[in-house]
């Protein structure tokens, strides 16, 4: 996907924040930084794997599951010798665990006393994983390093950001066709297909991967919590529907969410959707490099704090390279007391929605930080889509 000149500028990069943190080993378990660092693409991380980086080497370790060796060697930039397996024996079993073979692999290379960085915070380093990492490394220092490769991701190159432009066109196609499919009878499982439909097919140039998470699209009161995703319920008229959903091309993720009700919206959801458009325009219009995370949020919050309105959770957060279960960096968010600081070809993913007891209305924007302001990456109508029924 990327020139070996690219992945070996990441990889420097990360080096360079290990000596900050005092890391001489790097153990990387979450996907998405795999990715990053190696192009290492499968879903292959319900098992468990690594990629290690060593201070002092040229290149990493991947080391995973022996039938998973070939597509390692198959995506990745390394040479196939530094591709390496564990029989079948370590998976799920009750006597050995794979990170017992990684241990191995870092004792016989002679690192059994360094200082080891793990991700202590990745959704696939568990405890089993750590437990097994001090047992077989007595005499080494492990070090959380949870968001060392995550901060390195957050400034994207040219090509990253043509790759979420390509997911973005993707998002906006999948978004029309939730639009089109939603109808008072249709089940909310066949707008769920449609949403996939679109997101994989893309159009004739280039096509779609799957998004780290799955279509959220709740109706009516369930509308009051964003994270439900579909049932084989009928719509009805007067439903509210709110549709979190995402572009995704070559693992580059591109939410975006909108809110439709199935004719005419209740006067509170609109009076709702039109605070958080007035909060979008304004934090949009707000944003330049050099401007802090909590600066921006200030700026949405004020806004809506004219009509009475406040929002305690964040307002966005990075995106980019990801695999289930999430799509966001776990870098920068967009709230209080976050002051960093925003800089050229970061991405973030605007997500101002407001909930309350019985509905809630999402309206986000995804963007990149530009030298003078931002880039929106999708240009697909805010405002609430009241569908006439028949």
């Amino acid at each position: 996907m990327f020139s070996k000149k690219e992945y070996k500028k990441r990889l420097n990069k990360t080096k360079q924040s290990m000596m900050q943190y005092g890391i001489e080993v790097l153990v990387v378990s979450n996907p998405s930084n795999m990715c990053y660092l190696t192009g290492y693409n499968a879903w292959s991380f319900y098992v468990h794997q690594v990629v290690v980086v060593f201070i002092d080497e040229k290149e990493p370790l991947w080391i995973g599951r022996g039938m998973d060796s070939r597509g390692a060697e198959q995506t990745t930039w390394m040479h196939p010798q530094n591709v390496m397996n564990y029989p079948d024996e370590y998976v799920q079993s009750t006597i050995k665990h794979p990170m017992d073979y990684v241990a191995e692999v870092l004792l016989e290379k002679g690192k059994g006393e360094r200082k080891i960085g793990v991700e202590m915070d990745a959704f696939y380093y568990t405890a089993k994983c750590h437990e097994r990492m001090l047992y077989e490394l007595p005499e080494a220092e492990l070090k959380d390093a949870s968001g060392i490769v995550n901060w390195v991701r957050l400034i994207k190159s040219k090509k990253e950001i043509s790759y979420m432009r390509n997911a973005a066109y993707i998002v906006e196609q999948a978004m029309s066709a939730a639009y089109e499919k939603i109808e008072v009878g249709t089940r909310e499982n066949d707008v769920a297909a449609a949403i996939y439909s679109a997101q994989m097919h893309g159009n004739d140039d280039f096509g779609g991967d799957y998004p780290s998470m799955a279509p959220m699209i709740p109706t009516g009161e369930q509308t009051a919590s964003p994270h439900l995703t579909w049932s084989d319920r009928r719509y009805e008229e007067g439903d509210i529907v709110t549709i979190e959903i995402a572009g995704c091309y070559r693992r580059y993720n591109v939410p975006m969410a909108r809110t439709m009700s199935l004719g005419k919206a209740e006067p509170k959801v609109l009076e709702i959707g039109k605070v958080i458009m007035e909060g979008i325009n304004e934090t949009l219009n707000y944003i330049q490099p050099g401007f802090t995370a909590a600066e921006i949020n200030n700026v949405w919050a004020g806004t809506i704090a004219k009509y009475g309105y406040e929002k305690e959770a964040r307002i966005g957060y990075s995106i980019g390279l990801s695999y289930p279960p999430d799509w966001g960096e776990h870098t920068i968010s967009l709230r209080q007391h976050d002051n960093s600081i925003l800089e050229p070809n970061m991405v973030f993913h605007l997500m101002p929605g407001m909930w309350f007891e019985n509905f809630g209305v999402s309206i986000t924007e995804p963007f990149v930080v530009t030298e003078t302001g931002v880039e929106m990456l999708t240009s697909f109508n805010r405002k609430i889509y009241e569908k006439e029924v028949d």
